[in-house]
């Protein structure tokens, strides 16, 4: 049986999961967006998010967990009513919005694998190749040709000037500038070893 990491805060973590059975997790555009609704309320309270995508029947996210005392100064900002454990936080995510599917699509049971899978991300080389692998996922899968054409990514807000809650000017700066991350991003590669210690 694989291990499950502890997700312990000061870290990164590369976070991902996919439907029971290979079922769709997202079946319409409203889907991906309701997600992304609780995450905001669920994740942002106890963790950085610097990458994300939300594919067809999985999704992938890379977060650093929050300390304790960065989840106190969140406390008033996202108006949490009490401080759980950072795996509970992912759950209570996935539990919503299972139960949103469950009623809007007329099924019923579990929607995610579980549990979810998380990886420690404990060197900079590593961090810059999951980013680089999350973004790249729909044209693994034959999506699109280059990771700008997904709407549901992080790589659109990585290379505008929105406003965002994505930890953009860090992403940004683990590839030295805006010019080298697209650089980076322009080129195909094989991801095969990186989804074999995936597990995928």
């Amino acid at each position: 049986m694989q291990k499950t990491e502890n997700l312990e805060s000061g870290k990164y973590y590369h976070i991902y999961n996919r439907g029971i059975n290979g079922e769709n997790l997202f079946k319409e555009n409203r889907n991906h967006e309701y997600f992304l609704m609780l995450y905001t309320k669920h994740i942002d309270p106890i963790a950085e998010t610097l990458a994300w995508c939300l594919l067809k029947n999985h999704f992938h996210i890379l977060v650093r967990i929050k300390t304790f005392e960065e989840i106190l100064e969140s406390h008033k900002e996202y108006e949490i009513k009490k401080i759980i454990p950072i795996h509970q936080s992912f759950g209570n995510l996935f539990n919503a919005y299972t139960k949103a599917i469950n009623k809007g699509y007329n099924r019923h049971g579990a929607l995610f694998e579980r549990p979810f899978k998380r990886k420690l991300i404990n060197n900079q080389s590593y961090l810059c190749s999951v980013i680089k692998y999350i973004h790249y996922n729909p044209v693994n899968h034959g999506f699109c040709e280059h990771p700008i054409e997904y709407p549901w990514s992080s790589y659109l807000t990585c290379v505008s000037e929105k406003q965002t809650k994505l930890k953009r000017e860090k992403v940004i700066s683990l590839f030295e500038n805006l010019d080298n991350l697209k650089s980076v991003h322009n080129k195909r590669e094989n991801f095969t070893l990186l989804e074999e210690f995936l597990n995928l």
